[in-house]
């Protein structure tokens, strides 16, 4: 994609229709990147729902959870920077619209957007910065954060789903009595776990790459028109829970920053998840019925509001957006106390 691709505001979007139909293979391997963006988030929030469930972000592995966090933060710089690179008019548009979000920070918003953009609009100037940072810069940085991610994951063993530390339980040379070998067992269950995942992948690319609009919007099959704005425009499916929290709380004097705000915070209260979170226990095995059904309505509440993102922002919908919104934050925020009075099972000594 890299060696055919043109980051020119006039040439960007044929170059793009020049790899769909004039490179060989060119199709599969744009399916390919795009259902393959989709499917690592998908990939990421299993993987965060699966800490949440079983406490893995809790002593020892804060580091763990603070580094997979950061991640996470540079995906979505990632995904938005390679948003813009297709030039079409979802991609020219969404971007125009979270740029403009930076103009609303008091003081700073207006250099800060202009900053982001390298010029007053979003252009040529902006097209070759997102395409280097979106090839070069963000995965060397996504590179160097996964790497401290595994040493510090290394350092204090993986969590399991009673949420036991084996390394407390050792035999006499030293080695955990609960602990197994990656070889065969580990290797035999990813391989088994890749190849479900591919036999889905592959479903997707060959038979619906556009997955209905999610993955790829048929908006996007139109040319950037910096003067005909999309009837409704809405981002990845990714980013559609925080973008549903960014329209569900009202502008203050004319200003959307109370919507930046929140927006922000949604996302970065995730990183004092491990010091919020006062439980005795770890897994949800052992856990009582108040952070069970806390879970259970932040999942539903982050589901939602991932839908309400997708819908016209009408009245009805905005109050919904408000409510999850408020379910949302409230399982963070409320975490300290129903966490300490949550009604415990007695944790195993060994792995069961």
């Amino acid at each position: 994609l890299t060696v055919h691709y043109k980051p020119d505001a006039d040439l960007a979007f044929a170059s793009v229709e020049s790899i769909m139909r004039d490179v060989n293979f060119g199709w599969l391997i744009r399916y390919l990147h795009s259902t393959g963006a989709s499917a690592f988030f998908i990939v990421i929030y299993l993987h965060m729902f699966r800490g949440l469930l079983y406490g893995s972000y809790q002593r020892p592995r804060e580091l763990v959870w603070l580094f997979g966090m950061l991640i996470y933060l540079v995906l979505m710089a990632e995904a938005f920077m390679g948003y813009l690179l297709p030039w079409g008019q979802m991609s020219y548009w969404g971007a125009q619209v979270i740029i403009s979000l930076f103009a609303t920070i008091p003081f700073i918003g207006e250099s800060l957007a202009t900053w982001v953009r390298g010029d007053f609009v979003v252009g040529d100037a902006t097209l070759n910065r997102f395409f280097a940072f979106h090839v070069i810069a963000l995965p060397l940085i996504l590179f160097a954060l996964v790497l401290g991610h595994i040493i510090a994951l290394h350092q204090v063993g993986s969590n399991n789903p009673d949420g036991i530390d084996i390394k407390a339980n050792k035999d006499t040379q030293g080695i955990p009595k609960d602990g197994i070998p990656f070889h065969p067992f580990y290797t035999v269950k990813d391989i088994f776990g890749l190849a479900v995942f591919l036999f889905l992948f592959a479903a997707v690319v060959f038979y619906a790459p556009e997955m209905g609009g999610f993955f790829l919007e048929k908006e996007n099959f139109i040319p950037a028109d910096p003067l005909k704005t999309p009837e409704h425009i809405v981002p990845v499916w990714y980013f559609t829970p925080f973008y549903a929290i960014l329209r569900a709380i009202p502008s203050y004097a004319g200003s959307a920053f109370p919507g930046v705000l929140a927006m922000g915070a949604a996302v970065a209260i995730l990183f004092l998840l491990p010091w919020l979170d006062k439980g005795i226990v770890r897994s949800i095995r052992y856990r009582g019925n108040l952070y069970r059904s806390a879970l259970s309505l932040f999942v539903i509440s982050f589901i939602a509001l991932g839908v309400l993102g997708t819908l016209p922002a009408t009245d009805t919908y905005v109050i919904l957006a408000r409510i999850f919104t408020c379910f949302y934050f409230a399982f963070f925020l409320l975490m300290p106390w129903y966490t300490r009075l949550d009604k415990t099972k007695p944790e195993p000594q060994r792995v069961t």
